[in-house]
This record gives structure tokens, C-alpha cells and sequence, in this order.
């Protein structure tokens, strides 16, 4: 029985010519082969399974091939490529620096350095996770690295290159590796199903390399998972399955969903989806990623940046024909704010309701109208015909008798008998209704009007103001204390000004302030002032004069010495004191 491989060992590219998605990095490594431009470092970064340690291989096995190809591709029939292909090769060593990433295992290679290649030109150090060696290892690669033999060529390889030092990274040429594209891996395993005589459908392999993440080794791992489960015939929905991925479908029916505003399905879609196993986090995220494709697929310049199948990519055209742009903006609004609020809400599920119920307000507008948008007043007419609205003024005087009438009656009628309460229910009855209203009403307005009885006056601004009319201290005090009280919120500048006294002058006042946080703050505030006082006085040519009190002489602070002085000199006897009784004074 023939020896199962995996397929991301089974399908390792072997030249470059068959290394997916890195079609720039490839060309400069053929070119300096071909042009003997080779460094004598080089620093391989990039995410998992995109093909460092590949191309690594593939460059030490080129550099050493004795016949190589017009195009820069190894001959795989020399003497060295045979033995690297048989994994023999004296001239390519790798490390595991995760494992071998102390000071003894860099002074192994250090001194495997000194021996030069048997066969070939070269001889290549790969070490793979670099970033694991230690400080000290570091340190002792430093020389070597910076000045190796003519023969030897490092290839340093790498996911996490911010943990390297700078001084490493200054000594090797620098390639970044690239996520493999969605359309690349759906190529290679198109490529990969064939030769393994399976058959697969396109949305299928679109589902595995989204899953993959850009990384070629495990959708190729993804593959096998697959392989193993469906045997050799795959299809989107037992992909899906076997990777508990949510179908596209389920987004494709909310979208529909939204745009007819049914908050009931929309609720049981979800339901359904929690009820399968989904989590509720990755379902906010594939609703926000659709409303980004469905805004793509509006423009054909951007439909291109779907990632999908074919038959997807018409699925989201045809839609995002349905939706308007601003549907869809607000759309992404109110998900990406659910995303953002989904790790503090304590009730995950219902955040994602309300956030389900505003998408279906969206169409109709709904969900842009104020919550604050006072309620409609209802009227019972008592079955009297439709009139036009009069102006305001004519009903707010119509309104006025009305109350003042009402008033009246409910005094006298109170004076003769207290109200009785009614012994049918009021909605049956408009009369009582009619005269229930009035009747609060005219209470409310009674009450206000005492409120207003027992607040001191304040002129408006249709109340006509004199100017240049004369005030007198007492006036002036008055509206200074007045305007304290109408600011008792700010307690701290309400004292301030209670405990200045203005001091009248022919059309302002002067006032004297302690220091200077009081000369800014009243400064700022200086033009309320002003204005309510001349509103107060009827003044207009009302201005306000502020200074500071220079007559307040700052308290010096005396050291303990310069106590001593003082009391020496208002009682000259201390000194004899202290000496009897042989003191010592201590600050």
C-alpha cells in the first residue's frame, strides 16, 4: 500500500516557477542569481505557509546547480540538484532556531561555517523562526554574519520580524512575503483536485481559501479535512458544513429582508442561525462584510475586489442593484457600531436585535427620526366638522377666554358643591372629557400664574427699554444681587458676586476685585452682566468697570529666623532667658 503524504508536502513547490502569489519576490531572487548578485544574508518575513522556508530551499538549490536554464529555473538533473531532490545535499544546512535558540547551537554553526561545499559553489544556512534565538545567541551570530566565507549564504526566515534586532536586520537583504490571494489558492487547489481526481465546485474552494487566510499550507491542510469527510466529490454545502461556516444565503435573504422592513423574519433568521451553533460575534462581522461587498458591487471598477465565485459575484451585482447608497452606508454604520459595543453589552443577543430591528428602519426612514419628537396632540372634535387651523395669535387668545371661562365656572361650581366623580368612565362621555381638559388646564395655568406672582420681574425683549434713564444706588444693588440669584447653579461665582459691592457712577458702575482669577472670571462673563443689569435699570448705555484692589497688600511669609528677630525685638529679656537657662533653639 502505497505511503500517504499530505498534500502541502505532496504539492511543495519545488522551483520557482510553481511558488503561488509571490510573482515580484520570485523575479528578484531568479534575477540575482542569474546576474551573480547575491547577497550574503537575506531575511525572509511574512505570515505563516506563504513560502518562506520554500523559496529558501528553492534559492539554495538553484544557486548550486551546474546547469541552470535560460529562464533561471534549476536543471534537477545535475549532480547537486539530484541530491537535493534525494534530501541528501551536504551543502544546504537548516536549524530550527525554535528549538535550537541558545549560544552552544550558534557556535555549532559557526563552526560548520568553516568547512567549505564538497559540490557546488555554496553553502546555505536556512534558519527557520529566527526570532526565537536569544539575546546571547544573537549577539554571537553578530561577526559571522556581518563577514562569513565567500561560500556561505544565510537565509534567516521569520513571522514575527519586529523581534529581531536591528543589527541583524541591518546586515541581510530584506524580503516580505505576501498574503496569497483568494484567486490564487482557488487556482492551486483547482490545480491539486485534478491531479488527485476529485471534483469540486468553485464556490467550494472560494469557502477553503477564505478559511485559509492567505496561507497556502493550510488550505491545502483545509483540503485533505475536507478530502477525508466529503471523499471525491465536494461541494459548497458539505464544505460549509464540515467548516461550520455561515452560507452566503443567510445574508443574501436578510438583505431582502431589510429592504421590506420584516422584523419578525429578521428575528427568527436569527434564532435559526443561534440555534445551528453559530456564534453571534462572526454573524456581526459576515452582515458587515456583506453590506462592504454589496457597496463594491455597485461600481464594476470595484467589483473586482470581491473575492468570491463568479456565481457569487453576480448574486451580490443583482443585489446591490435593489439597494440604494444611502441604505447601504447607514447600514454599515449601525453594524460596525454593533461590532464595536459587542464586547461590553452584557446581553449580547439583545444588542444584536435592536441592531437587526434598526437595519429594517433604515428603508423607511424610520430610523433617522428623533426619539425625542414630542406626541401628536389628539382632539375630540364631539363629531363637529373639520375646521381650517386658525393663526396662532387668534388661538391663543380664543384659548385664553376659554380658560379664564372655565376658571370661573369651576370657582363658583366649587364654592356650591365639590366635584363629583363621574359615574361613567370618561372615554364614554366627550362632554366630560371636553370639560376635564379645560378644567386641568385652567388649573395649570392658575398654578403658573402664582409662580410668576412670587419670581421678581424680568423685562423681555418686547418690553420697550428708556435709554439714558437715571438709577439710583439702591436700584443698583438691587440688580446686582438680582443677577447672583439668577446665576445660584455656578455657586462659586454667585458668591463672588454677592460679595462685591458695585459702585455707581453716571451710566455704569465700578467694581474692585481681590485677585486675579476674580478679574478674569468676571472679565469673561463681563457682557452678561452688562446686559442684564441695563435690562434691569432700562439703561442701555449701561457699562461695567472692573480693577483690582491695590490696597490689599500681600501676606509675607516669615522663616523660623525671621520670627526669632521679631520676637527678640519686642522683648529683648528672651535672649538673656534662653542663654540662662542655656537653650538651644532649633528651626
Amino acid at each position: 500500500m502505497e505511503q500517504y503524504i499530505v498534500s502541502a508536502r505532496k504539492y511543495r513547490p519545488d522551483t520557482f516557477k510553481s511558488v503561488v502569489g509571490q510573482d515580484t519576490l520570485v523575479t528578484t531572487l531568479k534575477n540575482a542569481i542569474q546576474t551573480q548578485r547575491l547577497a550574503h544574508a537575506y531575511l525572509f518575513c511574512g505570515p505563516r505557509g506563504v513560502g518562506k522556508t520554500t523559496c529558501a530551499r528553492i534559492f539554495a538549490k538553484t544557486i548550486n546547480c551546474s546547469n541552470l536554464k535560460p529562464d533561471g529555473e534549476a536543471c534537477n538533473e545535475c549532480d547537486s540538484c539530484r541530491s537535493f531532490n534525494d534530501q541528501r545535499s551536504l551543502n544546504i544546512f537548516e536549524l530550527d532556531a525554535a528549538s535550537n535558540n541558545g549560544v552552544d547551537d550558534i557556535r555549532d554553526l559557526i563552526e560548520q561555517v568553516m568547512v567549505p561545499p564538497q559540490i557546488g559553489k555554496y553553502r546555505v544556512y536556512i534558519i527557520d523562526e529566527v526570532h526565537m534565538l536569544t539575546p546571547a545567541a544573537f549577539n554571537a551570530f553578530l561577526k559571522t554574519l556581518e563577514e562569513p566565507p565567500s561560500y556561505a549564504i544565510f537565509i534567516l526566515a521569520t513571522t514575527e520580524k519586529h523581534k529581531i534586532l536591528p543589527t541583524i536586520i541591518s546586515r541581510c537583504q530584506v524580503y516580505d512575503f505576501n498574503r496569497i490571494q483568494i484567486a490564487d489558492t482557488v487556482e492551486y487547489l483547482k490545480y491539486v483536485a485534478a491531479n488527485e481526481i476529485i471534483t469540486v465546485e468553485d464556490e467550494a474552494l472560494a469557502v477553503i481559501a477564505q478559511k485559509a487566510d492567505g496561507a497556502m499550507r493550510d488550505a491545502l491542510s483545509i483540503f485533505d479535512q475536507i478530502v477525508s469527510f466529503c471523499g471525491k466529490d465536494i461541494t459548497y454545502k458539505t464544505v460549509i458544513e464540515n467548516l461550520n461556516v455561515l452560507d452566503y444565503e443567510y445574508y443574501f435573504r436578510l438583505i431582502d429582508i431589510f429592504l421590506r422592513e420584516d422584523v419578525t423574519n429578521a428575528l427568527l433568521i436569527l434564532n435559526e442561525i443561534i440555534n445551528k451553533g453559530f456564534d453571534i460575534h462572526s454573524f456581526v462581522l459576515g452582515l458587515s462584510s456583506h453590506f462592504r461587498d454589496l457597496l463594491v458591487s455597485r461600481d464594476e471598477q470595484t467589483l473586482k475586489l470581491l473575492q468570491v465565485s463568479e456565481l457569487v459575484v453576480r448574486q451580490y451585482a443583482e443585489q446591490a442593484a435593489k439597494c440604494e447608497p444611502q441604505f447601504i452606508y447607514k447600514a454599515l454604520e449601525i453594524t460596525n457600531q454593533c461590532e464595536l459595543n459587542y464586547r461590553i453589552s452584557k446581553n449580547k443577543r439583545l444588542l444584536v436585535e435592536l441592531m437587526l430591528i434598526k437595519l429594517c428602519q433604515i428603508a423607511s426612514g424610520e430610523e433617522n427620526n428623533n426619539s425625542n419628537t414630542p406626541l401628536k396632540k389628539i382632539v375630540i372634535s364631539d363629531n363637529k366638522p373639520d375646521v381650517p387651523e386658525k393663526n396662532a395669535t387668534v388661538q391663543q387668545s380664543e384659548n385664553k377666554s376659554v380658560v379664564q371661562t372655565a376658571d370661573t365656572e369651576t370657582k363658583q361650581s366649587s364654592a356650591v358643591q365639590p366635584l363629583q366623580q363621574p359615574a361613567i368612565p370618561l372615554a364614554k362621555n366627550p362632554n366630560i372629557i371636553n370639560l376635564a381638559g379645560l378644567t386641568a388646564t385652567a388649573n395649570a395655568v392658575e398654578t403658573e400664574n402664582r409662580l410668576q406672582a412670587a419670581t421678581p420681574a424680568v423685562s423681555t425683549q418686547n418690553e420697550p427699554i428708556s435709554e439714558n434713564q437715571p438709577f439710583t444706588q439702591e436700584q443698583l444693588n438691587e440688580a446686582w444681587q438680582n443677577y447672583a440669584l439668577s446665576i445660584e447653579n455656578d455657586t462659586f461665582f454667585a458668591n463672588t458676586i454677592k460679595g462685591i459691592t458695585p459702585i455707581k457712577e453716571e451710566h455704569s458702575c465700578s467694581i474692585l476685585v481681590l485677585n486675579g482669577h476674580q478679574l478674569k472670571e468676571i472679565t469673561d462673563k463681563k457682557p452678561y452682566i452688562e446686559k442684564f443689569i441695563s435690562q434691569k435699570l432700562h439703561n442701555t448705555l449701561f457699562e461695567l468697570k472692573i480693577s483690582k484692589d491695590t490696597t490689599i497688600q500681600a501676606v509675607k511669609t516669615l522663616s523660623p529666623t525671621d520670627k526669632l528677630s521679631a520676637m527678640l525685638q519686642k522683648n529683648p529679656n528672651l535672649q538673656e532667658f534662653v542663654a540662662e537657662l542655656e537653650l538651644e533653639i532649633s528651626y
